[in-house]
Formats: structure tokens, sequence, C-alpha cells
């Protein structure tokens, strides 16, 4: 599994473990996904029912103007729970945030609503979790790790720029941007109560404030296929992109290393 350890939690006082409704809660935040989300919330409610816990999913709805809330309502997957949240500020950052300093779950964990890592992963993350490992990420990159269908050249390229230029924060990281990270839920609301950053690089501010507050962190390997409908432009997004890098930089305490595997 490839275990890279490193070692927060927050503002708001944590449940007691009696007060939690379920074992695992997974966040599917999502801004105009009624068309994408039916099949990605069947496909991960299967799965879940397949896991010897209970467990369930939370759509948070990033002011979508289509659809989206209508749909998760119709939702009606047979033994799991599938609630909307809504979330006014905008940005997948907000979104995520929103879902985890509300959870009432023992874990939390979200993925992004065109499931580009496949549900059957969920088993992976949830072994690690019980393994005791605070904050368990996907990732595309580590040993073992799959990309049936690749980003095209351009995203790939702007990915190495990125990766080269975010090492200081995310350390042993192989792979900051997967949309497939899994938390222990205090840790979680530790890390996300204080989240500046909504766009692009809020996965790598997640990743720095897990290191920074001595959180357990582990990457496991994923399937991962590049999906169309992606929201993001490279050439329009990358002035905000290096906007937000640059606040993170300057705000951000360096991380300290002891204890991290290489």
């Amino acid at each position: 599994m490839n275990p890279t350890h490193m070692a927060e939690r927050d503002a708001s006082v944590p449940l007691p473990a009696s007060a939690t409704t379920c074992d695992l809660e997974l966040l599917i935040p999502a801004y105009n996904e009624e068309r994408r989300l039916a099949p990605t919330v069947t496909a991960l409610a299967e799965q879940l029912r397949t896991l010897p816990l209970t467990a369930a999913l939370r759509v948070i709805d990033n002011g979508s103007s289509d659809r989206t809330a209508e749909c998760v309502d119709r939702l009606a997957a047979s033994g799991i729970p599938v609630t909307v949240t809504g979330c006014s500020r905008r940005g997948k950052g907000a979104a995520v945030a929103r879902g985890m300093v509300t959870t009432r779950a023992r874990w939390a964990g979200f993925c992004d609503a065109d499931l580009a890592t496949p549900a059957a992963a969920i088993g992976d993350a949830l072994a690690l979790l019980q393994d005791g490992w605070q904050v368990v990420l996907g990732s595309r990159r580590c040993a073992g790790a799959r990309m049936p269908v690749r980003q095209p050249a351009l995203r790939r390229l702007g990915g190495a720029g990125f990766r080269l230029l975010t090492r200081r924060l995310s350390g042993p990281v192989t792979d900051t941007q997967c949309g497939f990270k899994f938390f222990e839920a205090e840790a979680a609301r530790r890390v996300f109560a204080d989240i500046r950053t909504t766009g692009f690089a809020f996965d790598l501010e997640v990743i720095a404030r897990a290191r920074v507050f001595g959180l357990t962190l582990t990457e496991f390997p994923v399937v991962w296929s590049d999906q169309e409908g992606s929201s993001f432009r490279p050439f329009a997004d990358g002035r905000r992109v290096a906007g937000e890098l640059w606040r993170l930089h300057r705000t951000l305490p360096r991380p300290v290393p002891a204890g991290e595997a290489a």
C-alpha cells in the first residue's frame, strides 16, 4: 500500500462516539451534475452495500442551476441513505469543507461526481482507516496505480509544473489532486475548519494542513481514468491557481518532516 507517514483537530467540539450516525459518510461535491449524478450514486451505493459497516451518501450541491438537487431527491439507493446539502459558497473546496465539518460519521470521504476512480477503491481506503490512519489519499502516481485513460497532454504538462511548485507543501505525497480522499472524522473537522482555498489548489491545502498538524497520512494506489466534462481550463484558470499557490506558500507554516516516510 505504500504508506507515507506524517501526524489536527479543530474549532468545533468533537462529537462523542455515541452521536455518530454511521460508520462512513461519502460526500460528492456537485455543480450542475444532473446528468452524471444518478449512475455515480448508484455505483457508490452498490459498493457501500458490500462493506461490513453502516454508510451514507451525501451530495453537496454547490449552487447548481440545473436539477442536481431534484435528481438527488429521486435517488432511492436501497439500504444506503442519500441526502443533499446546499453550499452557496462557490468552489469544490468550499463544498467539500461544508460536508466535512458537518459530518456525523466515524469516517468521511469525498469523491468526484464523474467517478474517475471506481467505487471499488472504497474498500482499500476503508481498510487503511480501520488500521488507524487519519488521512487516506487515493493516488494515481504511487506504486501500483494505473491510468487507463490519461489526461490530455496540456493537462499533464500543467500537472507536472504544479507538482514542481508545490513540493514544499506536499512533501512525499505523490498525488495531491486525485479526488478520492478519506479521513477520520475528528481529523477532517480539524483540517477543514479553516480551509481558505476553494478552487483547484484546495486539495493541496488539505494535505499541507494535515502535515502541519502532524496527522498520520498515507496514500494508496487507484485505477483512474480521465473523464470528459472537466470544468478546469488551463489557460483561463492558470492565473487563479498561481494566486492560490502564492497565498498558500505565504500563509501556511512549513510542515515538520519528522516521522515522514520517504
